[in-house]
């Protein structure tokens, strides 16, 4: 079992750290050798199992990052922004393949991973499930395709939880179809919708975000023409499906040369 990659959970007390602490510890092919959360958090200094009202997984949840990716041959993370860019930071000391599936970060927060991804393996995406990343591949060419006489929406659901709008899926499915029409999304998004707005901009790439319940996931990318319209969708029930996604990064890069990827990447598309 210590020849298997060890791999440390950042934000382990979320939803999403719950589960990936989860199928780590449900794979054969590693091995979780740590727990992070913030400084003053209940779970610091206790073992994560037991923590999450299971049995002890011998890992005890600690709020020093660098010394549990020390120890580490991957991070995965999906934590704030801010957080990220302080991780990427420590994950490459530690020379650790680093997962990310935080989103809502900004341009500036992205570019501050540059840095880090001279020493060690980024791997980061908006969404890590299969696919998700092939609805990213259809938009693309579908928005190649047609011409501006088809308006693009992205519709996204998430539940009431989400603390950032468009999701980083939308924005991902944007950013294919910006890819596919020839543009740059920054130059077409119409990302707010409020009052007296005037009719719609000839080319622009329209996003609606939906928050409620308990939705995991739910993305449409709508091509909508004078008498027909285009839907593409994904529909997500469980988030089991984005701990595994990244389980598949973190291994992946293992072995691979320092850089920035992304999930097209990791599934060889």
């Amino acid at each position: 079992m210590s020849d298997l990659p060890g791999i440390v959970v950042t934000g382990a007390s979320g939803r999403m750290g719950q589960m990936l602490i989860e199928t780590i510890t449900g794979s054969d092919r590693a091995r979780l050798v740590g727990c992070v959360e913030r400084a003053g958090h209940d779970w610091v200094g206790r073992d994560a199992g037991e923590a999450m009202g299971g049995a002890a997984l011998g890992v005890t949840v600690t709020d020093d990052p660098l010394e549990a990716f020390a120890k580490a041959q991957a991070v995965i993370d999906f934590t704030s922004p801010a957080a990220t860019v302080e991780f990427a930071g420590l994950a490459a000391q530690a020379r650790a393949v680093h997962v990310i599936g935080t989103t809502g970060m900004t341009d500036e927060q992205i570019a501050a991973l540059s840095p880090a991804a001279r020493h060690a393996v980024i791997v980061r995406a908006g969404n890590m499930s299969l696919g998700v990343n092939l609805l990213v591949q259809l938009t693309r060419r579908v928005a190649q395709a047609l011409d501006e006489d088809f308006d693009i929406e992205v519709v996204e659901a998430h539940h009431r939880h989400k603390v950032d709008a468009p999701s980083g899926t939308a924005l991902m499915l944007g950013e294919a179809a910006a890819e596919g029409r020839g543009v740059d999304l920054r130059d077409v998004a119409d990302r707010g919708r409020d009052g007296i707005t005037g009719a719609r901009k000839r080319g622009d790439i329209g996003f609606s975000a939906i928050r409620g319940g308990d939705v995991v996931g739910e993305h449409d990318v709508i091509f909508a023409a004078d008498g027909e319209r285009i839907v593409l969708r994904h529909l997500a029930s469980d988030r089991a499906i984005f701990a595994r996604g990244a389980l598949k990064a973190a291994l992946w890069g293992q072995g691979q040369k320092p850089g920035e990827y992304d999930m097209m990447n990791v599934l060889g598309l």
